[in-house]
């Protein structure tokens, strides 16, 4: 373990950063303090309107993030300025308070699935890479659109702090990383939680315990080392010894992780200081076998098309690899759709993708740099693509599940998943903006 300048304490094997989080004030509303990534209901400004109503004039980590609904408005810069002027105001005047270096166990419990557990901490930018074919011990599950990237960057380029939506997955199948802390807290070893309330807009129930004892810092960290271990990797996975380990998979955040590791290759570029505070990004880690993570697909909705040339180039796109009336064979995927005036099933031969998703998003990609007008979103929940879709224009698509006990071999042996593959629960189940840690 090595102590850093900023006092916390970096583990070069696990990857791990135990942070100097800083947490709000005492007397901070967190109901109002606490709200959803900013890459959620990108096409429901209702939903926003509603949390900026909500938070009003108070102190909120809305005021702290730029929701990717206003992405493409004209007051875009206008709100970053803000943005990052109110980080700076929240660290002078005290909003944000440092701790001692410390992790957090979180415990967050939804109306729709049981409680899972995370542990907030640090990882080490270096050990990281975005690019297609990476072998880095932190890996993309999801192909990076690089386009992406510009906008996030522009917000933490003059940023005084992160607050993150980041979720790293480990594949810890003997429960040895989380699942010991967060008995531990059970067990009254923490005392009493830092946090303990409901979250806004049925983002259900969140409880963090901070963890300040290096004995149990070290533990963690063992831990993950053994997970990272080459023989028990590759042993795991029965696959060939020249492999590179995968430790920590992105499930959420994909691109504001990416966007971190570029801000961070910028900033080594002008510093000396080779442990620089933005070489380290704040996250939450899970084990992808905790009961209270589910995997729920990711749907599409595409706004301003003609549906029936949409389906009539299909069938010219993939030939006799496409059926849309059709009998479907077993071994093909199937992809039902719906518009404003029919519902039917898409149906792709296997040998295109070894996922439906990948078949389908390598033709909306074509499409839509055909037709530039077209735009797609990337919807969870059935009743939302239902209700966008057969509005007139529009066309919705509902892909099944990814079992996320195939997640760490797939991207192993096949590299990152297509676009939106997965998400890790509903949308009001992803991960709310609460901790923050410095990052000049």
């Amino acid at each position: 373990m090595i102590k850093l300048k900023n006092n916390e304490h970096y583990y070069e094997k696990s990857a791990m950063n135990v942070p100097v989080l800083m947490m709000p004030k005492k007397d901070i509303d967190m109901k109002k303090w606490s709200v959803v990534a900013c890459d959620q209901y990108t096409s429901q400004a209702d939903y926003w309107n509603d949390v900026e109503n909500i938070v009003n004039q108070d102190e909120s980590t809305y005021k702290l993030i730029l929701p990717e609904i206003f992405l493409e408005d004209d007051d875009t810069d206008n709100r970053i300025l803000n943005i990052n002027k109110t980080m700076q105001n929240y660290v002078e005047k005290g909003v944000l308070q440092p701790q001692e270096p410390s992790l957090m166990l979180v415990e967050r419990k939804t109306n729709l699935s049981p409680a899972r557990k995370g542990l907030i901490m640090a990882v080490d930018l270096e050990k990281y890479d975005f690019t297609k074919g990476s072998g880095s011990l932190i890996r993309a599950t999801e192909g990076t659109v690089l386009d992406r990237i510009p906008p996030r960057m522009k917000i933490r380029k003059d940023a005084f702090i992160e607050t993150p939506h980041i979720m790293l997955l480990i594949d810890d199948p003997e429960k040895t990383v989380v699942e010991p802390i967060a008995q531990a807290a059970k067990d009254g070893v923490f005392g009493n939680p830092a946090y303990d309330f409901e979250l806004m807009m049925n983002g259900g129930h969140i409880k963090g315990y901070q963890i300040f004892d290096e004995a149990i810092q070290n533990q963690i960290s063992s831990a993950l080392e053994k997970l990272a271990q080459p023989d028990t990797f590759h042993l795991k996975y029965n696959i060939p010894s020249d492999i590179p380990v995968l430790l920590f998979a992105v499930g959420d955040g994909n691109h504001s992780l990416a966007s971190a590791k570029s801000h961070w290759e910028q900033v080594k570029k002008l510093s000396d200081d080779k442990m620089h505070p933005a070489r380290f990004a704040l996250v939450e880690v899970l084990n992808v076998h905790d009961e209270g993570l589910v995997f729920e697909p990711i749907h599409r909705v595409m706004f301003g098309l003609d549906s029936n040339k949409f389906l009539d180039g299909l069938k010219k796109y993939f030939g006799e690899k496409v059926s849309i009336e059709g009998k479907i064979p077993q071994s093909w995927h199937s992809v039902p759709f719906i518009t404003s005036n029919k519902k039917g099933t898409i149906a792709f031969d296997a040998s295109i993708h070894t996922l439906a998703v990948g078949a389908l998003q390598e033709y909306i990609d074509y499409f839509t740099t055909q037709n530039t007008s077209v735009t797609t979103d990337y919807i969870h929940g059935d009743e939302v693509v239902t209700k966008l879709a057969t509005q007139s224009g529009n066309m919705g698509f509902f892909l099944p599940a990814m079992d996320k006990n195939h997640l760490f071999k797939t991207v192993i042996l096949n590299g990152a998943l297509p676009r939106k593959t997965f998400s890790m629960g509903e949308a009001e189940e992803k991960r709310f903006y609460l901790e923050c840690r410095e990052i000049i």
